[in-house]
């Protein structure tokens, strides 16, 4: 399982019991030089080797550009080389899985970072999707219209401190990186991280009913057209 989305890069070995092992780097903009090296040291810390794949699952976005593509290349090239399928997962999904786990009938917004006040939102009731993945510009009350007859709302994702903008939360005195806030019935959970194990459930999910993409054809999920910038580095610009 492989997951490139943000800037943290991570990977693990899972069967359906659960992890086998797991490895990630947090070092921003590294996914290139480190993700084979991840992937190389699962094997070191087990017994298995890459024949014993049956698949592999990739996150597919929305997330970073860079990341997605590295993530998916990567994800092509091992399952050409071995011959198995791919499983694509979408971020918000990953990111919603830990809370729908542990409370099936709760209603999960899953938010991935996007640019300025913007976020990439999927939202998840019973277990399913009930808004697709947008683009959003975040604003009081904008997902009204999905939450107004739910109980136990949970926002998760790596953009909820655009929401202390949005909601005034720093009027709270506490550190919101290390606690969770309540606020009415909803409640924004610090706490879920993306990254590969979270993938586990829904990856064998997919594996058992045979749902695989074409490795030839399938292309991350960026929703949002790349936008070049004026490169920092000197010589380049």
């Amino acid at each position: 399982m492989i997951e490139t989305a943000t800037e943290r890069c991570s990977c693990a070995l899972a069967n359906e019991q659960g992890i086998v092992s797991y490895a990630e780097s947090n070092e921003p903009n590294s996914h290139s030089a480190k993700l084979s090296l991840l992937i190389d040291g699962l094997f070191t810390q087990t017994k298995h080797s890459y024949s014993d794949l049956s698949a592999i699952a990739v996150s597919i976005g929305p997330g970073s550009y860079t990341g997605l593509r590295i993530g998916v290349s990567t994800a092509k090239g091992l399952a050409y080389a071995l011959d198995i399928p791919v499983i694509a997962l979408k971020t918000c999904e990953i990111f919603a899985a830990p809370v729908l786990e542990k409370n099936p009938d709760a209603c999960c917004v899953a938010m991935i970072d996007a640019r300025r006040m913007e976020a990439y939102a999927s939202i998840f009731h019973n277990k399913k999707e009930i808004k697709p993945c947008s683009a959003d510009i975040l604003e009081e009350g904008i997902y009204e219209e999905y939450l107004s007859d739910k109980e136990n709302v949970v926002f998760v994702g790596n953009c909820l401190e655009k929401l202390k903008k949005v909601y005034d939360l720093e009027k709270y005195f506490i550190d919101l990186e290390k606690y969770s806030i309540e606020l009415g019935k909803y409640f924004l959970d610090f706490s879920v991280e993306l990254n590969a194990k979270n993938m586990q459930g829904l990856a064998f999910e997919k594996y058992n009913k045979k749902e695989f993409v074409d490795v030839a054809y399938f292309e991350p999920f960026y929703l949002k057209n790349f936008e070049a910038a004026p490169s920092k580095v000197k010589g380049l610009r």
